[in-house]
């Protein structure tokens, strides 16, 4: 079965490379239309997946993930029309130059090809994902979670048949119907169809589609964020947007998990922050020093200072200065998302530099990670690789490049 959907997905590639823009982005209008137009349909399959993980027991902040409302399909349409409003990278020249010999050099963007997509309980990711390959000439095969299966399967449906009337195939979306994680595992082996495969999700899934695939990965890494509070920080501006950062969405990859705090203001400003987060339900773990200044915080173990919670959990620890924090943070990080809350511009600069993950803040929320704050549309995930692409992933990171050389009859000699 997986064979003859990547050999549909390969076939359709080669089709949608060759269209034009215009072409791409009234589709991509039709797939939000569509969206639109079958929110009941959507909001019944969901319903199932909900109620069947309430049944299992998923905890709260991972239910929020898995479950839709009209306003969040409303919202996944808008982001298809963002996308479709998007500069087109297929066919930029990135760079030109001619040669002594009179040769000319161009480097122009093209698609990747075909996209898999691994994820978990995420059914918005259909959408987005099927609209950033579509925009980005690529055809993509998407597999979710069991969790998910039913709203899956569903937006699938209703954006394949979108395409029904374009120029666009309607095989460049095709959305694995099957849970059977021997399925998943002979997808990761089609290298011969699947030119890459993103996993979106927790450790566990990331490392397995690392482990096992035979198809080059771009990994989109756990969000084990952290906010640091300087010495010299503006403390009222510190605590919203710790309590942002955490409880908006506490089942989100970039919601802090960890909370940094020098120890010159820690005496200060600990009590109140532990206040404010446990008045939002946050059950609150700490290292010595924190303890010492609010007695009744939950000692922190080493595991802590790795962990993505996805839940209303924090762990902090008190620093002794900046370098202490920086270096914190690289050695237990996931290098996703990290903020400095300071007045000092010479301050961030260096947390900035010095921090080694895809994205850091300046007095500003970690929550707003992400393609469609970015202005990019929407995201296809979130790398945390120093490869080509790092940080919220949107059309132009899912090309590569080719070189197109003009010559007049020259021979090498």
């Amino acid at each position: 079965m997986i064979e003859e959907i990547c050999k549909r997905a390969k076939k359709a590639s080669f089709e949608l490379a060759k269209l034009p823009s215009e072409t791409k982005d009234n589709a991509l209008c039709r797939m939000a239309n569509a969206l639109e137009a079958n929110t009941h349909l959507i909001l019944t399959a969901n319903a199932k997946d909900v109620e069947a993980a309430k049944a299992r027991g998923l905890k709260k902040a991972l239910l929020d993930r898995l479950a839709l409302d009209s306003r969040k399909i409303a919202n996944m349409a808008r982001c298809l029309r963002e996308v479709a409003g998007l500069p087109d990278p297929v066919g930029a020249i990135v760079n030109s130059w001619a040669r002594p010999n009179g040769l000319i050099i161009a480097q122009l963007r093209v698609p990747l090809g075909v996209v898999g997509i691994i994820y978990e309980s995420r059914p918005d990711v259909t959408s987005d994902a099927a609209g950033i390959c579509v925009k980005s000439g690529n055809a993509v095969i998407l597999r979710g979670g069991s969790d998910a299966i039913n709203s899956n399967v569903a937006i699938g449906e209703v954006l394949r048949e979108a395409l029904t009337g374009t120029k666009v195939p309607a095989d460049t979306i095709q959305v694995v119907s099957s849970t059977d994680r021997r399925v998943a595992e002979e997808f990761m082996r089609m290298r011969q169809y699947v030119d890459v495969l993103i996993p979106r999700g927790g450790a566990d899934l990331i490392k397995t589609v690392v482990d096992k695939a035979r198809i080059p990965v771009i990994e989109t890494g756990t969000g084990n964020c952290h906010i640091y509070v300087d010495d010299d920080a503006d403390l009222k501006m510190a605590l919203p947007i710790i309590i942002n950062a955490k409880c908006q969405r506490p089942g989100v990859c970039n919601a802090a998990e960890k909370l940094l705090v020098h120890k010159e203001v820690a005496e200060e400003f600990l009590p109140t922050a532990v206040a404010a987060l446990r008045s939002e339900g946050v059950e609150v773990r700490g290292d010595a020093e924190t303890i010492d200044i609010v007695s009744d915080v939950k000692p922190a173990r080493n595991i802590d200072w790795y962990t993505e919670y996805l839940d209303l959990i924090i762990a902090i620890k008190v620093v002794k200065d900046l370098d202490a924090a920086v270096a914190h943070i690289n050695k237990y990080g996931s290098h996703h998302s990290e903020t400095i809350v300071t007045s000092s511009f010479e301050k961030a600069k260096r947390f900035m530099k010095e921090v080694d993950s895809a994205v850091v803040y300046w007095n500003a929320s970690t929550r707003f990670t992400d393609g469609n704050q970015f202005g990019l549309g929407a995201e296809i995930g979130i790398s945390t690789q120093k490869i080509h692409a790092r940080g919220p992933m949107s059309v132009q990171h899912l090309t590569t490049t080719k070189f197109c050389i003009l010559g007049s009859g020259q021979t090498r000699s």
